[in-house]
């Protein structure tokens, strides 16, 4: 944990090239950082036409499927 205080900078810097960082305390693992694996960016409408949403979607359930969902008989 010292270690780790003492070199943050360098672990990011492990991070960032892609490697996966432990972090012990006494000789136990706590924590582990790991690189951000982005999905890349979000295009407005590049899912136009490939789905659809109900025009009931937000309608209220049926009663006897929300008891169920509730747990009443």
């Amino acid at each position: 944990m010292h270690e780790a205080k003492t070199q943050f900078s360098r672990i990011l810097a492990k991070v960032q090239a892609g490697e996966e960082v432990i972090i012990a305390k006494a000789g136990e693992p706590i924590a582990r950082i790991v690189p951000i694996r982005s999905s890349g960016l979000r295009v407005p409408d590049s899912m136009q036409g490939l789905m659809w949403v109900a025009d009931d979607f937000d309608a209220p359930l049926p009663d006897d499927l929300l008891d169920a969902f509730e747990g009443r008989s």
